[in-house]
């Protein structure tokens, strides 16, 4: 059994790190909090423009640039983790989603395999491979607003406009609730027309617009500022489930402290019960030894 000294060493350190993990769960519940009406009240916004762009889209035959199919020689890859750690698996499950679709990229001949990293834990694994990474917006997810997201999101639809990228998907965790995120690759560019669903992929009634000045104009103007809006999305789902993740993890890093705490004073009560008794017996001996 363990000395007293050693395990008041541990319940000192246990106690301490308990500590910190509650005071994280506290932080990372309020920065949930507010992440999660981000993502909320964005997620109508992004729906209802979709729906528009597929009522204009379907079976009109109405395509931009923005729609043109390629054969896939060069592909993006656009990957959303976060700045920090400690929430559990959420951004080795999207490195390891990543690192997927690269190699099936390159095992289907595509040429060329770029990517753009969006947050520290992303652009610290991928850098590892030279050439791999085309730009990282590591601090864009200190204070994401839609302008400097949009700016992003320009430039990425500007690349496979130009023809630099046949191909560009999203990894990202989406989020459900505290509890789940689920992984998430989605084709980004080029657009696929509408199936006239909606996010819950009910089918709705297509409404009957009058266009002008006409459906093509319309649709010109509407594709880059719905890709900028879901693009945007992605960014709040992503941060919503990183402080849902971490506030998870580190309540269940409390709970666990918690019971490893119960355990070492159970140890050291024992410990120190054993010592009385001993200290008992030597005295007691040491009398009886003086009688006789």
């Amino acid at each position: 059994m363990a000395n007293l000294k050693e395990v008041r060493t541990r319940i000192a350190s246990v106690s301490s790190t308990q500590q910190i993990t509650s005071a994280m769960k506290m932080v990372s519940a309020a920065k949930f909090r507010r992440a999660q009406n981000a993502i909320m009240g964005m997620r109508p916004y992004a729906s209802q423009l979709n729906a528009i762009i597929s009522d204009i889209g379907i079976d009109d035959g109405v395509l931009t640039a923005y729609h043109e199919a390629r054969p896939i020689n060069s592909a993006l890859l656009i990957v959303v983790t976060s700045n920090k750690g400690l929430c559990g698996a959420f951004n080795s499950n999207v490195i390891k989603e990543a690192s997927s679709r690269l190699q099936y990229f390159r095992s289907k001949g595509c040429k060329s395999v770029r990517m753009i990293t969006i947050g520290k834990r992303g652009s610290e694994f991928f850098a590892k491979q030279e050439g791999l990474v085309a730009a990282a917006y590591d601090d864009i997810l200190d204070n994401p607003s839609f302008d400097a997201i949009s700016t992003i999101c320009d430039g990425v639809m500007e690349s496979f406009c130009n023809k630099e990228y046949d191909h560009i998907e999203l990894v990202y965790n989406q989020f459900k609730n505290s509890l789940t995120q689920i992984l998430s690759t989605e084709k980004f560019l080029p657009v696929v027309s509408g199936e006239g669903k909606t996010e819950n992929g009910e089918r709705y009634e297509r409404n009957d617009y009058i266009f002008e000045p006409g459906k093509e104009t319309i649709l010109k103007e509407m594709i880059p500022l719905t890709l900028r809006s879901h693009f945007y999305r992605v960014i709040l789902d992503s941060l919503a489930a990183e402080h849902g993740a971490r506030m998870t993890a580190m309540q269940k890093a409390t709970d666990n402290a918690t019971e490893l705490l119960k355990e070492l004073r159970l140890s050291y009560n024992k410990a120190r019960q054993a010592a009385i008794t001993n200290e008992i017996i030597e005295i007691v001996s040491g009398s009886e030894a003086l009688k006789g």
